[in-house]
């Protein structure tokens, strides 16, 4: 009817000088329409697209996110750590609150008159809730799960809308600096183990910043959003995070340039010892408890042998207002760089920045020990600290290394193929994968009666399928099976008297054959 009516307002118009440009912008109206109703033929188009800010993972994408998952996991297991899951979605006031300026990154749901919910923004709330909820002191744990932020997407820097995050926490009262320092070495563990180029873990305290806000006239209540901005010292100049605290937050240019000459400072345990009886700092009994645990730390860290890689760098502020001692980040030092992406994978990403893969913060975190007090009736403290794992972050360098790299990225872990010499072994073929998947052994066939055997070993070679088991009508009359090795062409023929006997001697001749490649 619409349509029809957009017609008709054509037609008395027709021959209207004046009405020219309203034509076009009906006759768009119409063409708009004709998109959303479908084509000629009646069938309704779609534009086949992921929404912003999301992708799909094909299968090789898929082996390499595995290979990492499986060597975090790993790692967090080596640590002694147990697994929880939580939903997707929260309430709305769960998260509201604890976020600061990042707060308006959360996807509200639409309400649909009853429960007001919001998507999860990261797992450390819903940590946080779980354990006040089921009156948990005690856990160390880690959970691998997607959380949902509306930011603007830079899809091949490891930014994205929807993305999982791997989190390893240790809750409950322990002494200062101990769990602290395990986290750390999580970070060191999983990035050495990953092998993604040099790195360096930036930490820093709370308890610093904020006195050293004190001492450098920052009013109480502008600490949070002052730490939001020199956050953002890793993305922007000096002179622009100065602007933005004495022109947009109201901050003096005098308070701005004593935070300028503390956030330069870099290094380790003498810079601790040395702010310890700095004339300003030194007046901030917070900033010394903060200090005296950084020294601490550097103490554990050193036993654990991985002091090369951690700095204590005063401009760390990580913007989340739930942190309140030790906070960390792990930066890698290359960019790599990044093929030009797909069309379908472009949705969404930023230009500009784009010219390699530089990643920036690979791992994140700190403690927060009033976070489940804030969801306790009772208002009862667990302490925790903990860390996050960029998964994203650091998929993004791996898929560039294995675009780099020549080395072939196996989707399936087949280890052997059934394949037949002769016309009508089918049965046969059958037979054989079943007992060897009765065995444990991860074997396929091709699902064609009479396949030739230059396709079958094709498929091995295609797939990186390491072993085949031949059968021909010669082998099964005289109870021998073939086993080769697609990489070297090697044949192994066993003879055997018994079907059982043939499976054995298939079995060991794979191992052997495996173990030598």
């Amino acid at each position: 009817e619409h349509e029809e009516e957009i017609l008709r307002g054509i037609k008395t118009q027709k021959g209207n000088p004046s009405s020219s440009g309203r034509h076009r912008i009906e006759v768009a109206k119409l063409l708009e329409l004709k998109a959303q109703l479908g084509g000629d033929d009646g069938k309704q188009t779609f534009v086949l697209k992921t929404a912003k800010g999301t992708r799909d993972y094909n299968p090789k994408q898929m082996a390499i996110r595995e290979k990492v998952f499986n060597t975090i996991v790993s790692c967090f297991k080596r640590h002694g750590a147990e697994t929880i899951d939580t939903p997707v979605f929260e309430l709305k006031e769960t998260l509201t609150g604890k976020y600061g300026e990042d707060s308006k990154l959360i996807y509200d749901l639409k309400d649909q008159g009853g429960e007001l919910l919001s998507l999860r923004y990261d797992l450390t709330v819903p940590f946080a809730r779980y354990l006040a909820m089921n009156k948990i002191t005690n856990i160390k744990r880690y959970h691998i799960a997607k959380v949902y932020r509306r930011d603007n997407p830079a899809m091949t820097r490891g930014r994205y809308r929807e993305f999982y995050q791997c989190d390893f926490d240790i809750a409950g009262q322990y002494d200062p600096m101990i769990p602290d320092a395990e986290c750390l070495k999580i970070v060191y563990e999983i990035l050495s183990e990953l092998d993604l180029g040099d790195f360096h873990i930036k930490v820093n305290d709370r308890r610093i910043l904020d006195g050293m806000f004190a001492v450098c006239g920052v009013p109480d209540e502008k600490f949070r959003t002052i730490c939001s901005t020199v956050d953002k010292l890793d993305k922007m100049l000096w002179e622009d995070v100065k602007n933005e605290m004495v022109k947009e937050k109201g901050l003096t240019e005098e308070a701005a340039d004593q935070i300028g000459e503390y956030v330069s400072m870099q290094g380790g345990m003498d810079l601790a010892e040395r702010l310890l009886h700095d004339p300003k700092l030194s007046q901030s009994k917070q900033a010394c408890a903060g200090l005296t645990d950084m020294k601490q730390l550097f103490s554990y860290l050193q036993l654990f042998q991985i002091t090369d890689k951690v700095v204590f760098d005063l401009s760390l502020a990580r913007g989340l207002d739930y942190y309140t001692g030790v906070i960390y980040e792990a930066v890698l030092c290359q960019t790599l760089q990044a093929p030009t992406p797909a069309p379908a994978e472009q949705n969404g990403a930023v230009s500009g920045e784009e010219g390699g893969v530089s990643v920036g913060s690979v791992a994140g975190g700190g403690r927060y020990d009033g976070l489940v007090g804030m969801f306790d009736p009772k208002g009862r403290k667990v302490p925790c600290v903990g860390v996050s794992i960029g998964i994203e972050r650091i998929f993004s360098i791996m898929e560039q290394k294995a675009e780099l790299s020549a080395e072939k990225v196996r989707t399936t872990e087949t280890q052997v193929l059934v394949a037949s010499a002769q016309k009508n072994l089918l049965e046969e073929r059958l037979r054989l994968t079943a007992e060897l998947w009765n065995a444990g052994i991860k074997a396929e066939l091709l699902y064609k009666k009479n396949p030739k055997l230059l396709t079958q070993l094709q498929h091995c070679e295609e797939t990186g399928i390491p072993l085949v088991a031949i059968l021909g009508e010669q082998e099964l009359k005289d109870g021998v099976v073939k086993v080769r090795n697609v990489a070297t062409r090697e044949e192994v023929r066993k003879a055997s008297q018994s079907k059982h006997e043939l499976n054995i001697t298939l079995l060991k001749t794979m191992c052997f054959m495996m173990l030598h490649e």
